[in-house]
């Protein structure tokens, strides 16, 4: 089955090469990538223009027979470039909220699960969940669905405090997802009432601005709050993948085996 993928590195500093013709693009998997969000229809959003606020990544409420699920992702603008600063996975009433760390001698897990930092997480409205440390400056959380979804999962790799999220199911899984990544089965940026499509970014970010109404799924608020607008970049910062890449590393870190690894990870995503 088609794995639905998609990558959270927004920031300046962890970017693939977006115009690389790669087997993920090929088996038409959405991924989310410096300078572009690519929907799940692999349609190129400029993702410098989401600024910075609380944004509806994905909402759908009748997954897994009704429990729901949101996946709310907070950005934060640096400069002329934005990046997501952590992402929240709320399944049911359970709520998975996931951080990096700039310190690349912090190995610690930070996590908040339902609201209580680093609390015993074993799994998500039954669905388990595992932490892991592939490398030295890596982490995983992994959200195994094989319960309602045989084989299928939500991944999220952290590199330092850079997040990727990996959404593995098909249109049985995801189908009825809205947000930021559009309609899964025309791939169209629509906004919520289902029908208008938006292909203006700044208009796409502001219509799915996290809303008193939807579930507050941050264990802490941070601003701006609707009914205030995201903050924007005066000049958003768009250059090629592979030099931002170089270029971000290289003012992330000090260290050459770290800028070494950052670019690395960064190319393979």
């Amino acid at each position: 089955s088609t794995m639905k993928f998609f990558s959270l590195s927004l920031i300046a500093t962890l970017l693939a090469a977006a115009t690389a013709i790669d087997e993920e693009l090929k088996q038409q998997k959405p991924i989310l990538r410096h300078p572009h969000l690519i929907t799940w229809k692999n349609d190129h959003i400029q993702q410098e223009y989401l600024g910075q606020c609380d944004l509806v990544m994905v909402h759908d409420g009748e997954f897994a027979d009704g429990l729901g699920l949101d996946i709310h992702i907070r950005t934060k603008t640096a400069g002329s470039w934005s990046y997501i600063k952590s992402v929240s996975i709320k399944i049911g009433m359970d709520v998975l909220e996931i951080e990096g760390s700039p310190n690349p001698n912090d190995e610690d897990a930070h996590y908040w699960y339902n609201g209580k930092y680093q609390e015993d997480l074993q799994d998500m409205a039954g669905f388990p969940v595992e932490w892991s440390k592939p490398t030295e400056y890596t982490q995983q959380y992994n959200i195994d669905l094989d319960l309602q979804y045989p084989g299928k999962g939500i991944t999220i790799d952290l590199f330092n405090q850079f997040i990727r999220i990996k959404l593995d199911g098909d249109e049985s899984v995801f189908g009825n997802t809205v947000g930021l990544l559009g309609d899964f089965r025309t791939g169209k940026k629509l906004a919520r009432d289902g029908a208008s499509e938006l292909n203006d970014v700044v208009q796409l970010s502001d219509e799915w601005q996290v809303l008193p109404s939807e579930p507050r799924i941050f264990h802490e608020v941070a601003h701006p709050q609707f009914p205030e607008n995201c903050i924007r970049q005066e000049h958003p910062l768009i250059v090629a993948p592979v030099e931002q890449a170089e270029v971000s590393c290289s003012r992330a870190f000090d260290d050459p085996t770290l800028i070494k690894e950052c670019i690395s990870y960064a190319m393979s995503s």
